[in-house]
């Protein structure tokens, strides 16, 4: 029986510097997000973009549809740059962007990329010109582009030739693949357009969304199999908690296993009232869980049976992730390489013990109906026995110790 396959190689893409971020060109892939609070509002844009940043965001995409919003950007810029949140902000565009960008020329150089989508940049006869007076803006301001094709505002134009073109042809196909074919040609199409203009290549990302799952895997494939362009993935208007969670993990973990996509965004409809950070989070785990990236140490947990009907564990396990995600904002600072760490939190005797050896760190519960008397593992060898009311609070302590051993000294040694 042949080993199972890593990951295939990357696909090999044009570089392109995105603010301090490099998207492409064999560099890790990108996380990315977008604020849902009205650009014009400076204050809740700042707190979301922050927040958003703090979670992982390397590059955050903010509306900008409108005068207010477009005049709102400098100083969002100005603010984030005053509290050290330096993460590259990207200008939204649709319909009117050519104008807000001439007539805003300070939201047009604050901004680290421009979006365009070529579905609705312009119509008819001002399409060819809108779209060439914000490439003309982003090449005079070195700025990088996204040409962001999508499924639900696909130039209708291009589809209606295409469908005509198709349906003269000896053996048509059928109106999905000439949806998706439309797609792709539209991207590329005005990203050819875009150079021809005086665009470099190295300043163009390349995207081209739908909804379905298996439609955007086949579009993608193809996209990148007629490029070599840098590609953001996304699976767009994904739904809301774990629908949208299930359908984005399913097609971006396909594409990027074969070396598809530079940077992704989980694009989630978020829960009334609920955390819009979550959509970085669930990006960060689908490439840590795959093994392209590490953000946070890793936390092994069993799920739990009729031998662990205590909830004892399942309070561990997750006072414990909580308080690492808590706790890594201030440990990447000091601890250089925690992210790397794996912790586990298992219920019984049957599986626990041997995943506590794997960890670098690990607890192991006995079950149900028993006084909590837990040995911990450290490097794959027992160290001791917990046990008690305070047992949570103990094994915190064992692992905020042995990161100190661990990684504060590659931290100490780097800054001397």
């Amino acid at each position: 029986m042949s080993d199972i396959a890593g990951p295939a190689q990357r696909h090999l893409t044009t570089a392109v510097r995105v603010g301090n971020v490099v998207v492409g060109g064999g560099a890790p892939v990108v996380v990315q997000s977008m604020t849902n609070t009205d650009t014009a509002d400076v204050d809740a844009t700042v707190a979301q973009v922050s927040a958003l940043a703090r979670a992982g965001s390397e590059i955050v995409r903010i509306t900008v549809d409108r005068d207010e919003a477009a005049a709102a950007v400098p100083k969002i810029r100005e603010r984030l740059d005053r509290i050290g949140v330096d993460v590259p902000l990207v200008g939204d565009f649709h319909y009117i962007g050519h104008k807000l960008l001439a007539d805003h020329p300070a939201c047009a150089e604050a901004l680290a990329k421009y979006r365009i989508n070529p579905g609705n940049v312009g119509f008819k006869e001002k399409k060819d010109r809108q779209f060439g007076l914000i490439v003309e803006l982003a090449a005079k301001n070195n700025k990088a582009v996204r040409i962001g094709a999508n499924w639900g505002s696909l130039d209708q134009e291009l589809l209606t030739h295409l469908m005509d073109e198709n349906a003269r042809a000896e053996r048509p196909r059928d109106a999905r693949a000439i949806t998706r074919e439309a797609l792709i040609r539209s991207a590329l199409l005005s990203a050819e357009r875009a150079e021809e203009i005086g665009l470099a290549a190295n300043r163009i990302v390349l995207s081209a969304k739908v909804s379905a799952v298996q439609d955007l895997i086949a579009v993608y494939r193809e996209l990148a199999r007629r490029s070599a362009y840098a590609i953001h993935l996304g699976l767009t208007e994904a739904g809301m908690g774990s629908k949208g969670i299930v359908a984005s993990a399913a097609a971006l973990s396909v594409l990027l296993q074969e070396g598809i996509g530079d940077t992704i965004r989980v694009s989630l409809t978020p829960e009334p009232g609920g955390d819009r950070t979550l959509e970085v989070k669930v990006a960060q785990e689908i490439l840590q869980t795959m093994g392209f990236r590490t953000f946070v140490p890793l936390v092994a947990a069993c799920p739990g049976c009729g031998r662990t009907t205590s909830t004892v564990f399942q309070e561990l396990a997750r006072d414990i992730q909580d308080w690492i995600h808590v706790s890594m904002p201030d440990w990447k600072r000091t601890y250089p390489g925690v992210e790397t760490l794996n912790v586990a939190v298992m219920g019984c005797i049957v599986n626990g013990p041997g995943e506590s050896k794997h960890a670098d760190i690990g607890i192991s519960l006995p079950g149900t109906g028993e006084t909590p008397a837990a040995p911990v593992f450290i490097d794959g060898r027992k160290a001791m026995t917990l046990r008690g009311p305070t047992i949570a609070q103990d094994f915190k302590v064992l692992v905020a110790d042995y990161i100190e051993r661990r990684y504060g000294q590659v931290g100490r040694d780097a800054a001397e």
